[in-house]
């Protein structure tokens, strides 16, 4: 299996991509990337980190030839960074990121192998400045195996400011071999001298027939349902079918809010509860203004009249909650509250 949640197997093996639809991407940012700083930009849950990786390995690599091959996958360097010990690859993520990608818990100086003090603190969702002190020693040692030294941001709106800061100099007048790959689904929250200095490359959702067949490799059942649900995106699509909610679960899912179960989302994380609740008002929306639905199939969605005033404020008051999603007061009563004003707003009129 493999996804941006499964970092162990996110590089090449004897010429063989671990998502088939980055031949093309990697391919143009082999051949078209002219700075030092690349910025991977698009919808997230399409490989994002995946194909960052895979540059590090072509950069990397001491079996390439020609510029625009990728990384062999066979050489002593693409061991060393597929083991997560090459000495001239750093990574920088969110702490909450970094042990479900493969790379170890950090502590409070920066390093790998987090404390047991550090482990039991929640792991913060932003990229420190601790985080990017380190890289900053690392750039400064030349490169241990000669071919290039390359840092991968990701996501790069994860920077808090300070350390976004911290990153500017280093990022505008690198050291020797040093380079960068950037990716974020956000590029717009990045700090413009961030984007400055990089030079763009545009992600796009892969063909749906390739996304349909990754999905059905990987042993998703009706693919296609859930690669609708999660907007085109096949990595977010297997990872909720890893966790656990089927085709299934997604075609029932507007009839019981409908019905007012609360229940319906009761083990979803609360800003996939709200997300998929937002999918379902947009879909509803599209319908009444005679538009086909996006997310869900037609026959799973409930017959509505006409534009109603209330899908207009469930969809506010959803979009509200949104904000606030990852620390609510009351998890319970909030869907609670949630699927009563949809089940109000899905309401036939009299």
């Amino acid at each position: 299996m493999v996804n941006e949640a499964d970092g162990t197997t996110a590089l090449a093996e004897g010429g063989q991509l671990p998502l088939p639809w980055l031949a093309e991407p990697l391919h143009q940012a082999l051949t078209q990337g002219r700075s030092h700083a690349l910025l991977l930009q698009g919808p997230a849950g399409v490989g994002q980190f995946d194909l960052a990786l895979l540059l590090a390995q072509a950069w990397l690599c001491e079996s390439r030839s020609r510029p625009e091959q990728p990384g062999c996958g066979r050489c002593a360097s693409c061991h060393l960074l597929r083991s997560r010990s090459h000495p001239d690859f750093q990574v920088l993520l969110p702490d909450a990121l970094r042990e479900p990608l493969g790379f170890g818990a950090m502590d409070a100086d920066g390093e790998g192998g987090g404390t047991a003090k550090a482990a039991k603190a929640k792991p913060s969702k932003e990229i420190k400045i601790e985080a990017v002190r380190q890289m900053l020693a690392f750039a400064q040692v030349s490169a241990a195996r000669g071919r290039a030294k390359v840092v991968v941001v990701y996501p790069a709106e994860a920077l808090n400011t300070i350390a976004a800061n911290a990153l500017l100099k280093t990022l505008e007048e690198p050291a020797g071999l040093l380079r960068f790959v950037l990716a974020s689904a956000a590029p717009q929250q990045l700090l413009p001298t961030i984007r400055s200095r990089c030079q763009p490359l545009q992600m796009a959702l892969p063909g749906r027939e390739a996304a349909l067949a990754w999905l059905t490799a990987q042993g998703v059942d009706q693919p296609g349902v859930l690669l609708d649900a999660t907007g085109g995106r096949p990595q977010e699509a297997l990872q909720w079918s890893e966790e656990g909610i089927g085709a299934r679960t997604w075609l029932e899912l507007p009839r019981r809010i409908a019905r007012g179960e609360a229940s319906a989302l009761t083990d979803w994380p609360v800003p996939r509860a709200i997300a998929a609740m937002q999918r379902l008002v947009h879909d509803l929306m599209r319908i009444a203004h005679g538009a086909g639905p996006a997310y869900f199939p037609r026959d799973a969605l409930p017959k509505l009249p006409a534009v109603r005033a209330a899908l207009d404020q469930w969809a506010r008051t959803l979009q509200q909650a949104a904000r606030h999603a990852d620390h609510p007061l009351n998890a319970g009563l909030l869907m609670e509250s949630l699927v009563a004003q949809g089940q109000q707003a899905m309401r036939p009129a009299r």
